[in-house]
């Protein structure tokens, strides 16, 4: 078995992919870390979801009162309610 001398171009090659490699790990730990410290802030966050929420709108100062529910036509209690 002879030995492999190494081109030029593989070496060039590997010190591309390492630099590469270390850009990539440090934009994930970046992501990472600014990920851990939204979260650890606990801030509401809320996306936006093209819909009112209800969390932003404003309380009604005359909320509608609360009728007792009437039973459906038909049914025993619908019966009962009327017997009485």
């Amino acid at each position: 078995m002879a030995l492999h001398v190494e081109h030029e171009l593989h070496r060039r090659r590997r010190g591309r992919n390492i630099g590469l490699a270390l850009v990539l790990g440090g934009f994930v730990a970046l992501v990472f870390g600014l990920s851990v410290v939204k979260i650890t802030q606990g801030d509401m966050m809320q996306g936006y979801d093209h819909r009112p929420r209800a969390s932003m709108l404003p309380k009604d100062p005359n909320p509608p009162t609360r009728t007792p529910p009437v039973a459906a036509p038909g049914t025993p209690a619908a019966q009962q309610e009327a017997e009485q």
